[in-house]
């Protein structure tokens, strides 16, 4: 540029006019115009030679001409490689913009990779932009000369744009970034550096667990468990960079942990740096100790904590461990722990206990109550000196005994184990008194390192290495016998097939077996209990008769008989455990307040006013501040796309009922409605009907018959069974597995699919045990969603639904790696080819069919002498009859109709030990018999065209 301004042209006043250049490229580039006497205008091309073109516009007016510029407060690139590649972004005050490739240059670049440390710059790339649409695009192209400091001082003209085909992607020289190699996971292995475009082992005299540590945590992969010894993770190509990795606190980005005195020179053996990483992102402690402190999560780069309220021991229990700190002591809050800052998160993680990650649990954002600073969550884990743990059980009290050494976890070993063991184990674990002590079958023994062998103890020790016991030592695999316990604290509850969590046959785990609950007596009190002690809020219908399809196995309690006060369902007065007099038609249901779905009404299938369940009624959601992320997300959630947008002709009508949410905000993290921020629930949320939420989906559903909705596997009585099937392969016992869900089938992620996966699904099935287990969409590529991820089944569950699992919320998987099985039975096949019957057989017939016709005139002549003996009908519980109210679908329940109208049999034609006939209603669900034995969990009539989605 020069240092003056041009000189004024054909006799104009410099001071009144101005010069621009139009419709180009860039700002140094179109079609020359002036301005004179406040009216623009463009220069003839008469006499127009380069001299003329080589008159520049001055850098001062390249500013004023532009107009008020936006400033930005950070600037980072995301997505490469490296932390000194990808995608550019910079920050307008709490949101990241994208920046186009046309915006920035090579000498943006040069200042770019200068500020951040990351040397000069190699490239600048076009990237492929596949945002959201409505994502920030930054409005301005910047004009750096190359020596500026910072990128806020490069000079800048704006480019109004509203997409951005080719975002900028900035390649700098300096820091290459770490990984970690030749490990069984992502996040365990040997640290590998990139330097000068080599990958080289890093080899680290002074690297210990700390500096593992926050690897481990700027790799997203949680915390360090271990550093092994040896050569475990193999020697690498044989490049080797000598330093030493030093990082200043927990947080910092890993281009501000520099590896000091860098060279390139041999490794004495046993200093590769090393780590296995617990690969569980976003969950720290503050405040506190290692282990002990304020629970904060990350939502992408931002740290919160998380309310008091909404934290329960189980979800506690499961950070210990995936923090490495053993199990949850207490939550109670404690006020050394009570200062902090940033953010509070509403979340509310429902967690079994056996999972590995605190967000492998259900989460449940949506319409939280906020919370104070002085009310955040806090625990109080046990650590590591307490470092004894059951693995492989269905809660963190019963399973294998381990016990860490030296910061390994190893197998325990015995030949003479006993209830005596057993309770110190339960007693170490803070689990309660032992149940049961066992031998692990063959097929589960483990594998490697053994920590105790002999354990020989009294019963009153506090802890087991406190027993007489031998030392450890290294034993081939599966030869001696892994012991196993089962503790009284691993008592537990759950609700089965009834679509979420909050919703379903109650059953009870108890001495290490399944169960399910009689319904004699069964009433809200009761219901009230298994709610509260889920997390599920209230109970609104206490369900009988096996409304939500009969269990197997174990009947555990009979008679019970809850106040509503008690804590846990097994301190309610009731018969012993095991003693009854049921069978599993009589199994116990609830349906809970915090039971969700979602709905759209007054349209079809993807398009409609929204409308949520909560508290046992339909109401609308309204669009105050809503996105057209967040409608995608509705879309999403429904099964109806990737995409849509908020209808704004209000033309499918308002709604009647109450105005449940508002202010709902999704990101692109959210893979389902109920993870989304939003204000408290309120019936009241709208200001008028005009708010309500319509929303259009770019998907559809596929066609269904309506009649199809009264089938599996929509129907909530659907068996387990009936919600998985195989497809492309040559029959019902082979192919890729699919699961049904949110109303919708979908594929199983091949992460960690093994045989003990296939094996539950092939018996599930009823196609024997497992050939093969399958993967990399063995039987072709599956569509829509994928469901699971790391199913991790032992191989002896009944369903595949008992088995741990990992919901797939983010891109961690497509179709190529959808899991399939081979089963080892057929499905029996008709024979083909002509039948011939015999004589008795014909003879069978005949009289079969005419037993038929004297059973159903009998059946008649006891209907209608029934129908005129009815007396008026029981009054219904208006609280529990508000979901009926909001529910209108039909069911073709010929059978029960008939049987509802049948009044029960005199008590002295009963079988013994059992109060009903085929469950004629008695007076507790007298009331349902005129309410066409409508289901909570939706099946349409054939002229309803509200479908539902359910959590």
């Amino acid at each position: 540029m020069v240092d003056k301004p041009p000189e004024p042209a054909y006799g104009t006043d410099s001071r009144a006019d101005e010069l621009r250049l139009s419709n180009g490229t860039g700002p140094c580039s179109g079609r020359v115009e002036v301005k004179h006497e406040e009216q623009w205008g463009t220069v003839c091309d008469g006499d127009w030679t380069i001299k003329d073109a080589e008159v520049e516009l001055p850098q001062s007016q390249l500013k004023s001409s532009s107009g008020p510029h936006r400033s930005f407060s950070d600037l980072r690139l995301t997505g490469g490689d490296t932390a000194c590649s990808g995608h550019l972004k910079v920050k307008l005050e709490e949101t990241w913009a994208t920046v186009c490739f046309s915006h920035i240059d090579f000498k943006t670049a040069s200042v770019i990779c200068n500020e951040l440390e990351c040397g000069k710059a190699v490239d600048t790339l076009r990237g492929t932009h596949s945002g959201d649409r409505h994502e920030l695009i930054w409005q301005e192209q910047f004009h750096c000369v190359g020596n500026e400091t910072h990128l806020a001082e490069c000079p800048r003209n704006i480019h109004h744009t509203n997409t951005c085909s080719h975002d900028a992607i900035v390649v700098c020289s300096g820091y290459g970034g770490y990984r970690l190699a030749n490990g069984s996971t992502t996040c365990s292995g040997r640290v590998e550096l990139l330097h000068g475009g080599t990958w080289g082992t890093l080899c680290d005299y002074l690297w210990d667990l700390p500096a593992a540590n926050i690897l481990c945590q700027q790799l997203d992969c949680g915390v360090a468990l271990l550093i092994p010894s040896g050569q475990s993770f193999g020697e690498g190509n044989g490049s080797i960079w000598n330093g030493t990795f030093s990082c200043q606190k927990n947080g910092s980005l890993l281009r501000d942990c520099p590896v000091h005195a860098l060279g390139h020179d041999e490794c004495p053996a046993g200093k590769e740096a090393r780590v296995v990483c617990s690969g569980c992102p976003g969950g720290r402690l503050v405040n506190g100790t290692t282990c002990s402190g304020i629970v904060e999560i990350r939502h992408g780069d931002t740290w919160g904590r998380l309310c008091h309220s909404h934290w329960n021991l189980q979800a506690a229990h499961v950070l210990c461990q995936q923090l490495n700190c053993g199990y949850a002591k207490s939550i109670q809050m404690k006020d050394s722990f009570l200062d902090g800052h940033g953010p509070i998160w509403r979340d509310a993680f429902h967690c079994e206990g056996t999972e590995s990650c605190l967000w492998d649990c259900a989460q449940v954002t949506l319409g939280n109550p906020t919370c104070s600073a002085k009310e955040a969550a806090t625990v109080t884990c046990s650590g590591l000196a307490e470092s004894l743990r059951l693995s492989e059980g269905e809660s963190r009290c019963d399973g294998r005994v381990e016990i860490s050494l030296h910061g390994v976890w190893s197998r325990v070993l015995d030949d003479d184990w006993d209830i005596k063991d057993a309770h110190v184990v339960c007693r170490q674990l803070h689990c309660g008194t032992a149940e049961k002590a066992y031998y692990l079958p063959k097929s589960e023994r483990g594998m490697g390192l053994v920590g105790l062998r002999s354990v020989q103890c009294t019963g009153n020790e506090t802890q087991m290495m406190l027993c007489n016991t031998s030392h450890y030592q290294t034993v081939p695999t599966g030869v001696s016998e892994d012991v196993g316990v089962i503790c009284s604290g691993s008592r537990q509850m759950r609700l089965v097939n009834g679509t979420n969590r909050c919703a379903g046959r109650v059953e009870l785990y108890h001495q290490g077996i399944w169960g399910t609950i009689c319904d004699d007596n069964w009433d809200l009190s009761d219901a009230n209990v298994v709610c509260k002690q889920l997390g599920c809020g209230h109970a609104i219908e206490a369900f009988v008769s096996a409304h939500y399809g009969e269990g197997l196995g174990q009947i555990w309690l009979d008679d019970v008989n809850c106040t509503g006060a008690e804590s846990d369902l097994w301190a309610c007065p009731s018969r012993a455990w095991g003693q009854h007099n049921c069978q599993h038609k009589e199994d116990a249901g609830v349906l809970c307040s915090d039971f969700l779905a979602l709905r759209l009404v007054n349209g079809n299938d993807c398009a409609g006013r929204v409308e949520v369940f909560y508290n046992g009624t339909w109401g609308s959601i309204c669009s105050n501040r809503m996105s057209q992320l967040t409608a995608a997300t509705m879309c999403k959630h429904l099964g109806c796309g990737d995409g849509g947008g908020i209808a704004t002709d209000f033309k499918y009508g308002r709604g009647s009922g109450p105005t449940w949410l508002d202010h709902i905000e999704c990101t692109e993290q959210h893979s389902s409605l109920w993870q989304c921020q939003s204000d408290p629930w309120d019936p009241r949320s709208c200001d008028n009907r005009a708010e309500e939420t319509h929303i259009t989906c770019i998907g559809r559903k596929v066609a269904t018959s309506p009649a199809a909705f009264a089938e599996c596997p929509n129907s909530t009585s659907c068996s387990d069974r009936e919600k998985l099937r195989v497809m492309g392969g040559e029959d019902e016992c082979s192919g890729r597995v699919e699961m049904w869900h949110q109303g919708s089938w979908g594929t199983i992620c091949d992460d960690a699919w093994d045989v003990a996966d296939a094996n539950v699904v092939c018996r599930q099935l009823g196609c024997g045990s497992a050939v093969s287990a399958l993967s990399e969409a063995a039987f072709g590529e599956g569509t829509g969603p994928i469901w699971l991820e790391k199913v991790h089944c032992k191989g002896t569950e009944l369903s595949l639904w008992d088995c741990p699992a990992k919901p797939l919320f983010g891109k961690n998987c497509d179709h190529k790696e959808d899991a399939a099985v081979n089963c080892s039975d057929r499905p029996r096949r008709p024979a083909t080819g002509s039948t011939t019957f015999s004589v008795p057989v014909i003879l069978c017939i005949i009289l079969g069919t005419l037993l038929g016709l004297v059973l159903a005139i009998l059946a008649g002549q006891i209907r209608r002498a029934r129908a005129q003996q009815r007396g008026s009908r029981l009054s219904y519980d208006p609280f529990s009859e508000a979901v009926y109210e909001e529910i209108d679908y039909n069911l073709k329940r010929e059978k029960q109709t008939f049987l509802s109208e049948t009044s029960p049999l005199p008590e002295n034609t009963l079988e013994d030990g059992y109060d009903d006939v085929t469950e004629a209603p008695g007076p507790r669900d007298a009331s349902l018999s005129g309410q066409n034995e409508q289901e909570i969990i939706g099946i349409p009539e054939e002229n309803d065209r509200n479908k539902d989605s359910w959590i």
